[in-house]
């Protein structure tokens, strides 16, 4: 695990090799990374309290997934935590069996089934495949911008974003949004609408043309369709590109 100063690799704040097993180091290594996050200071009705900026689920899950999926073929390699100033990097070796794209929806697929069906008795992990899910509801609960699977090389990259508003989203991060935001809606037996989409970016229903803009900008991409093309605008509802 390393702690990077700013945005890029340049200045290396702390390095931590892990040297326990992966069943004994787990809870450690998530409370080890949940204290090196930043904070933002929440006031509730009596009381101030500190919360981080990644929600702790969406961690465990993407740090599991790194350990179960990783390609032990690949030599002098392993996962890797690394936290920047505006994202968290978690990357293991190996590509994903399924397309990066279709992690949300795809049916569970393991690499390493001894060691998923480890870790999942003792509670660290399920063999469901729903860890995607609930990293995209949490970020979406946390109002984050959506997370990033990438391929590079041949090891896998997920990517956990600080809080960033709209306005500084640029097309890229405002399509993947609402590119997951509809997967998640369509495995949940749920179409996504205008008013989904501003309950994800908080928009206010007055800003109603906010939501239409981003729903456009992913239907030019080709990332989402429309459910039934013959719906008057304000019924429409919308799919993801493969559904």
């Amino acid at each position: 695990m390393i702690v990077y100063q700013g945005t890029g690799r340049v200045t290396t704040l702390r390095e931590q090799e892990g040297a326990r097993g992966y069943a004994a180091g787990f809870e450690g290594l998530i409370g080890f990374i949940n204290n090196l996050l930043p904070m933002n200071e929440v006031i509730g009705q009596a009381l101030r309290k500190s919360v981080s900026v990644y929600p702790e689920l969406a961690i465990r899950e993407l740090v599991a997934n790194a350990i179960i999926h990783q390609d032990f073929s690949i030599t002098g390699s392993g996962p890797m935590v690394e936290i920047f100033d505006d994202r968290m990097e978690i990357t293991n070796p190996g590509i994903p069996l399924v397309d990066p794209s279709r992690l949300l929806d795809s049916p569970p697929r393991s690499r390493n089934e001894s060691l998923a069906s480890l870790m999942r008795r003792i509670g660290v992990c399920e063999e469901r495949g729903s860890g995607v899910d609930k990293v995209v509801f949490q970020t979406e609960l946390y109002q984050l911008p959506a997370p990033a699977f990438e391929i590079t090389g041949n090891s896998t990259r997920a990517t956990l974003f600080a809080p960033r508003p709209l306005t500084k989203m640029d097309s890229t991060d405002r399509i993947r949004a609402v590119y997951l935001h509809a997967c998640l809606r369509y495995v949940q037996r749920e179409f996504m609408t205008n008013t989904s989409l501003r309950e994800r970016f908080g928009i206010d229903p007055k800003n109603s043309a906010t939501a239409s803009r981003l729903l456009k900008e992913a239907l030019l991409a080709k990332e989402i369709h429309l459910q039934d093309k013959s719906a008057p605008p304000k019924l429409r509802r919308y799919v993801p590109k493969w559904a």
